[in-house]
């Protein structure tokens, strides 16, 4: 059951409401706290549910052809009568689509932004964050084999400060891929994998920063797109995706 004295906080904390400070005591909490830690996983899976349904609804037949009838009947009417309402409705539509497409692009990346948090804070509150535990890079990455369509390699880690804890299947814009958790010190990070879509959400480009507590990379390399997600230092986060951009490039 979760903690009285803390349940204003974890649900303020699931909705990515509360301030900075306050973010980062919920997540010292969690990790000692297996009860509140569930709840916040079971409030992210629902969110993760809600915001997938509400992306479903697809124009119908009929509903297109009923744009296009009007659409048809627009363009058959005379140039020379009505040439400067459709140019100055033309420009009108050509700066509302430029703000939209601008707009679109940002809040789509925020959205991929917050699912991929949400997702590294399920993990940490999960009691089986990964669901083939191992250290060795040569154990985890055939493990994915079947499970994802599309193979990636992994860097060693001897001389750096980073362990692997393993990996299990993750899920973004119901596209499978592959969750990697690793550790440096007491803290853990989340690596995601998924292959590029030309146009779809997943390609959001390369780029840094920071969401809540969080510290986010992202980059696209050989038709995936990885993502490094977690609460140490950005210097820490850049150093990880940059022994994962080698491992992808030998």
């Amino acid at each position: 059951m979760t903690c009285t004295s803390w349940r204003d906080r974890i649900e303020r904390y699931a909705d990515g409401e509360g301030s900075a400070e306050e973010m980062s005591a919920v997540a010292d909490h969690l990790r000692g706290c297996a009860a509140c830690a569930a709840d916040v996983a079971s409030r992210l899976v629902l969110k993760g549910a809600i915001r997938s349904a509400g992306r479903r609804y697809t124009p119908s037949p009929a509903l297109r052809a009923r744009v296009q009838r009007e659409l048809d009947a627009r363009t058959s009417r005379s140039w020379t009568a009505s040439w400067m309402p459709w140019l100055a409705a033309a420009a009108a539509v050509g700066v509302m689509a430029l703000v939209f497409v601008r707009g679109w692009s940002v809040s789509r990346q925020d959205r991929v932004f917050a699912e991929l948090t949400d997702l590294h804070v399920a993990t940490l509150a999960s009691p089986t964050p990964v669901d083939v535990v191992s250290t060795d890079r040569h154990t985890v990455k055939p493990w994915f084999q079947g499970k994802i369509p599309f193979t990636f390699d992994l860097p060693e880690l001897s001389r750096s400060p980073f362990s692997l804890e393993g990996g299990r299947v993750a899920y973004l814009e119901q596209s499978p891929g592959a969750g990697l958790l690793y550790r440096i010190g007491e803290h853990r990070i989340s690596v995601f994998i998924f292959q590029e879509r030309s146009g779809g959400v997943l390609a959001v480009g390369d780029g840094r920063l920071r969401r809540l507590t969080f510290n986010v990379e992202s980059w696209s390399e050989g038709g995936l797109c990885y993502y490094v997600v977690g609460d140490v230092e950005e210097s820490r986060i850049h150093e990880l995706s940059e022994l994962l951009k080698a491992a992808s490039r030998s």
